[in-house]
C-alpha cells in the first residue's frame, strides 16, 4: 500500500498517523502533504522521519492507493481531481462532497457496502456527531425502524481543531491570571461557558452542523428518518457527547435496547446509573468506540427511547472512521494489491 495523508499537520492528520500505526495498517510507502505553512515539517512514523510536501496540482498522487484527506472543504474541492486522477481512493473528511449523489457517505458499522460505488473515486467521511449517533442507533434500527430523532450535542473544543483546543486551555490560564481572554476560534469565550452555535446559521434557524445531522443520517442509514438537532459547544477538551431521543415504529424495551447496543459493532454499553456509571468525555477521550448509557423509556412517547452517548471526535468522529473505510476496502476489494 502507498498511502497519502493530506493535511498531515492538523489535529486529524496527526491522529491518522497514530491510528495507522496502532492498527498496523499495511503501508509500504507513506507520503505527507500540507499547505505552504506546514510544508517542510517533519513527523516520525514507525521509526522513520517523513517531510511534509507542498500539495500541488501535479503527478504526486500517481501511485497512491488511498489518500486520507483532512484539509478543509475548499482544499478538497480544489484538489479532488488531482488526487483521484490516477486511481487513488480519496477518503475525504470535509463536508465538501457528503451530500453529492455520486459520492458515498460511509460509516462502516452501518453502510460499508456503499463504499464500493464511488464513480468519482471519492468516499466522504460524515460529520463527527452524525458518525457517533448512527453507530449507536444502527443496532436499534435493526429492532424497529426509527421514525424520528431529537438530539442535543455537547461538542468539545477538539471539534474546531488543534488551535481551538489550545485556545480553550489558554483561556482558562488567562482567567486564572486575571488577564484579558483570547477569543479567536469561537464566537464567544468558551471557558466556563457553553455556546449554542456550531457553524453558521441557515435560513430555517438551524446551523449547518444541525442540518448535517438531519441530511447525513438519512443518507447513511438509507432511511426517511427525521432528525431535529441542537448542537452546542461545551468547554470539555476532547470527546463529544449527545443526548438522543428516538421514536420507533414498534416499542423497544430498555432491556432489548441495552442488549442490542452491547452486541453492536463499534459501541459499548456503559449503563449502570445506580452506581453512577455512564459515559463521560473524560473517560471516552482516546478510545475507539462510541459509549452508550442512560438508556430509558421516553416518558412522553410509548414508542420512544432516550439515551446518552460519548465518543472521541478526532478518532471515531474523524480519523478512525476513515481508516476503517480503507480497511474494509482492503479486505473486500484487495485494495493496494497489484496485479
Amino acid at each position: 500500500m502507498k498511502v497519502a495523508i493530506v493535511g498531515a499537520s492538523g489535529a486529524v492528520g496527526q491522529e491518522f498517523l497514530r491510528i495507522l500505526d496502532e492498527r498496523n495498517f499495511p503501508i509500504d510507502e507513506l507520503v505527507l502533504f500540507g499547505s505552504q505553512r506546514s510544508a517542510g515539517s517533519k513527523y516520525t512514523f514507525r521509526g522513520k522521519d517523513y517531510e511534509v510536501k507542498l500539495l500541488q496540482h501535479n503527478d504526486d498522487f500517481k501511485d497512491i492507493d488511498v489518500a486520507f484527506v483532512s484539509a478543509g472543504g475548499g482544499t478538497s474541492k480544489e484538489y479532488a481531481e488531482t488526487i483521484t486522477k490516477y486511481g487513488a481512493v480519496m477518503i475525504d473528511n470535509s463536508s465538501a462532497f457528503r451530500m453529492d449523489a455520486d459520492v458515498p457517505l460511509v460509516v462502516p458499522e452501518c453502510n460499508a457496502e456503499d463504499a464500493h460505488n464511488r464513480p468519482r473515486g471519492i468516499i466522504a467521511n460524515p460529520n463527527c456527531t452524525t458518525i457517533m449517533m448512527v453507530v449507536a442507533l444502527q443496532p436499534l434500527e435493526r429492532l424497529s425502524h426509527i421514525k424520528r430523532i431529537r438530539v442535543s450535542s455537547y461538542q468539545s473544543a477538539s471539534g474546531a481543531g488543534a488551535a481551538a483546543m489550545a485556545e480553550l486551555q489558554q483561556q482558562y490560564k488567562e482567567i486564572l491570571n486575571d488577564e484579558p481572554v483570547t477569543v479567536k476560534k469561537f464566537p464567544h469565550q468558551l471557558a466556563y461557558n457553553v455556546i449554542p452555535q456550531i457553524d453558521v446559521f441557515t435560513e430555517n434557524g438551524y446551523t449547518k452542523e444541525e442540518m448535517k445531522m438531519f441530511n447525513e443520517t438519512r443518507k447513511i442509514m438509507h432511511s426517511d428518518v427525521k432528525c431535529s438537532a441542537m448542537c452546542v459547544r461545551v468547554s470539555s477538551l476532547r470527546s463529544h457527547s449527545e443526548s438522543v431521543w428516538i421514536e420507533t415504529e414498534e416499542p423497544i424495551s430498555v432491556a432489548q435496547a441495552q442488549e442490542a447496543i452491547a452486541n453492536g459493532d463499534g459501541c459499548q454499553l456503559v449503563d449502570d446509573p445506580a452506581n453512577l456509571v455512564y459515559p463521560m468525555p473524560l473517560d471516552t477521550a482516546g478510545k475507539d468506540d462510541v459509549f452508550v448509557g442512560r438508556i430509558r423509556k421516553d416518558l412522553s412517547d410509548d414508542n420512544g427511547l432516550t439515551l446518552w452517548l460519548s465518543g472521541d471526535q478526532i478518532r471515531k468522529g474523524a480519523a478512525l472512521n476513515a481508516v476503517q473505510i480503507a480497511e474494509y476496502l482492503i479486505k473486500s476489494e484487495k485494495l493496494g494489491v497489484k496485479s
